[in-house]
């Protein structure tokens, strides 16, 4: 699967901003929170794209940790219930409370070479960015194509939510080289185990 950078050099790409933020806190149980320091949210916010590259993000601090974890619970909580078939009301109004915040404001900017690339108008501050997300996730549950194609990952241990547009739509895991590599490897371990479940000798 082509992805594209992610936090925490993960080679692993959801498919929207949202499912991004949510798969932060969604790796294996045993796994440190990726969002655990300021420096790692500002980098989580420009490799998931969620400002252009070179964006000054100066005010970063915990108090962004703490909004930017939360919105991740809900945006969680509303795709888990979505999956399930179930509401989750209030999840449902953290998520638009914040999408209704404005967004930063966005302009072109010209480089060296002369082509035209995104740039933001200002610095950013927390609640822009949190309405960037929350507008992201309000877009995927209101889009009837999107939501049949959200999946939950079928790897041990792991509970990222992913958008499946392979053809056929018949993908199982976040990552092809990380989750499904670990189900081929136990795949193989097993068809090669003896009738007592002992693996053979070297």
């Amino acid at each position: 699967m082509a992805t594209r950078k992610g936090s925490c050099d993960w080679r692993f790409d959801a498919g929207r901003l949202c499912l991004d933020l949510v798969a932060t806190g969604a790796g294996r149980a045993d796994a440190p929170d990726p969002l655990d320091r300021p420096e790692r949210l500002a980098h989580w916010l420009m490799a998931s794209g969620a400002v252009p590259q070179g964006t000054r993000l100066t005010a970063v601090d915990h108090h962004w940790l703490l909004l930017f974890r939360q919105l991740r619970t809900a945006v969680d909580r509303l795709l888990t219930a979505q999956l399930g078939g179930r509401g989750a009301e209030g999840a449902l109004e953290r998520v638009n409370a914040l999408a209704a915040g404005a967004p930063p404001g966005v302009r072109a900017v010209r480089t060296g070479s002369g082509a035209l690339v995104r740039g933001l108008s200002t610095e950013p501050d927390c609640r822009a960015l949190l309405a960037t997300v929350a507008r992201d996730a309000v877009e995927l549950l209101t889009d009837p194509v999107a939501l049949g194609r959200l999946r939950r990952c079928e790897g041990d241990s792991c509970r990222r939510i992913y958008l499946d547009t392979s053809r056929g739509r018949r993908r199982r895991w976040c990552s092809s080289e990380v989750c499904g590599n670990r189900e081929r490897v136990a795949r193989h371990r097993r068809r090669n185990a003896d009738p007592a479940g002992r693996s053979p000798a070297p």
